[in-house]
């Protein structure tokens, strides 16, 4: 039986990665759709390839589009990007291919660097591997095998081997020089919210280096080992990228104290490491009709906050290797102060407990210890509550991919287009090839990567009701052919204003290219 016992985590990491390997190679066929944010990122590197400087956004300029305008993207890190690109280059394989190769590294990634972190900080190879099991069974885990999130995905494999680094390093030296220099660089790549992260990992180091010092000096001294190479690493990334451009934590919308500015972090262990978030459909921030009524959403929240607060406390004061118990306090405060002061002055950081994925995926070992030391109601109650997780996750699995697959068209980058069928699209990309001074006029930034030898520019959606009062919608001047693609759905007042956008173009022709998609076009 002992033999049978001690070969079970094993299995379990067997299972996960033939697992990541089947839906990899589900993906790799059938290539998923794109989150919106990399999206912005791709137009990047689209530009790039056709001979624009490095993270520039080139795009028709809103003065006179006969010209181009160009603006750093500070916003987003250039991992989620950058990576895919050495993909498409090494193999010679289209966007969406290289996205799938991209989630399947990795997720496997991931999954390594995490198990091997939790043993790490003292969890047996058994408590390790089910609570990997755990973290695969998270609706974030399959979120990309839907939708390519970029720096989502990317900070899931790296993360893991960093945290694995700060319990790994127990002495100042030049190991500990290299490691912040470089984690924060690679890091920074993957996601620009790793940095976070990065501040956590550096106090966590100071204070485990600094363990046994009576002295304050001694305490300086040892945070001149971490101060010294994280500065180099900071300001590195701040004067080659940050300052360049705008980035959510930038801009601000004044000070707003609400019941979920503190409460929402604070709630981070459950609604992250259960996918609470994820499967009510997003509790404070969400795309589609709420499941929750606003009050039930903050009442939800201010709950599991408590509850996350007593959970954390009970692990801390349980498990037996207070390295984890360190670990988990300091990432747990770092991140409700960081998140906290950016909710508060209403920065572009939305509820959502992506954001806090980190908090989720480290609360998952304390919770499989303590149910692993209680009676067998709770290993049943924990297991049960694993199985509607991953059942929830499965049900978002299917159906997002038979979409991708079946319904969702695809042209020339290979990804799963949700805002236009395959007849527009074709239309779309055989009109591309017959011009080379057009302009493409789209509302989702994906559409965009589809065209590939004539510039485009992405408006936002209109509301049903909407005037446009922002006058970058506005654009002046003429250029070669317009073409604008939109919804059918939007005849009449919207379709009336995208086309009052572009003032110095007149006598549109409207095509009916399907059902449910109109280009009107003007020379």
């Amino acid at each position: 039986m002992s033999v049978q016992k001690s070969h079970i985590h094993q299995i379990i990491l067997a299972a996960l990665g033939i697992l990541v390997l089947i839906l990899g190679i589900m993906i790799y066929l059938y290539p998923t759709s794109i989150f919106p944010d990399s999206c912005w990122g791709f137009q990047v590197l689209r530009a790039m390839q056709m001979g624009g400087g490095f993270n520039m956004a080139i795009k028709p300029d809103p003065a006179d589009v006969a010209k181009n305008s160009a603006e750093f993207l500070a916003w987003w890190s250039p991992g989620q990007y950058l990576f895919p690109y050495v993909f498409k280059l090494l193999l010679g394989i289209n966007t969406g291919k290289a996205a799938a190769v991209t989630v399947i590294l990795f997720s496997l990634s991931g999954l390594a660097g995490f198990y091997l972190l939790f043993k790490k900080v003292g969890f047996t190879p058994l408590v390790a591997a089910v609570s990997v099991l755990v973290i695969a069974c998270q609706q974030a885990f399959i979120v990309p095998y839907i939708f390519y999130n970029g720096g989502e995905i990317l900070l899931f494999g790296f993360a893991g081997w960093f945290l694995y680094g700060c319990a790994a390093i127990d002495k100042p030296g030049w190991k500990i020089v290299v490691f912040l220099i470089l984690s924060g660089w690679i890091g920074f790549c993957c996601k620009s919210s790793f940095l976070w992260v990065y501040g956590a990992g550096c106090v966590y180091l100071w204070i485990t280096l600094s363990s046994g010092q009576t002295s304050f000096w001694g305490w300086v001294k040892k945070g001149f080992w971490i101060g010294i190479p994280a500065v180099l690493s900071l300001v590195t990334i701040y004067k080659f990228y940050l300052s360049k451009g705008g980035t959510p934590a930038s801009g601000a919308g004044g000070i707003k104290l609400a019941w979920e500015t503190f409460s929402f972090p604070l709630a981070s262990p459950i609604l992250a490491g259960f996918s609470v978030d994820d499967i009510v459909g997003g509790l404070i921030y969400h795309d589609d009709a709420p499941l929750l009524s606003h009050f039930w959403s903050v009442f939800t929240v201010v709950l599991t906050a408590i509850l996350s607060v007593l959970l954390v406390i009970r692990i801390v004061r349980k498990v037996p290797d207070k390295k984890y118990a360190l670990m988990l306090m300091v990432f747990y405060a770092v991140a409700t102060l960081f998140f906290g002061y950016n909710f508060l002055k209403q920065a572009y950081i939305s509820y959502e407990a992506r954001h806090l994925r980190l908090i989720g995926l480290l609360i998952i070992p304390g919770v499989v210890y303590l149910v692993g030391q209680s009676s067998i109601f709770y290993k049943a109650a924990f297991g049960f509550l694993c199985m509607m997780i991953a059942f929830f996750s499965f049900t978002y699995f299917v159906p997002g991919y038979l979409q991708n697959k079946n319904v969702n068209a695809r042209g020339t980058s290979g990804l799963a287009q949700m805002f236009i069928d395959q007849p527009s699209l074709n239309y779309i990309t055989d009109l591309d090839k017959k011009n080379n001074n057009a302009i493409f006029v789209f509302t989702s930034p994906d559409l965009g990567l589809e065209i590939n030898h004539n510039r485009f520019i992405t408006l936002n959606p209109l509301d049903t009701d909407s005037d446009i009062e922002d006058e970058s919608y506005v654009h002046r001047g003429h250029a070669g052919p317009l073409f604008i693609l939109l919804p059918a759905s939007y005849a009449g007042k919207r379709s009336d204003i995208m086309l009052k956008c572009f003032p110095d173009y007149t006598d549109f022709k409207m095509d009916m290219l399907s059902k449910d998609y109109v280009l009107y076009s003007a020379k």
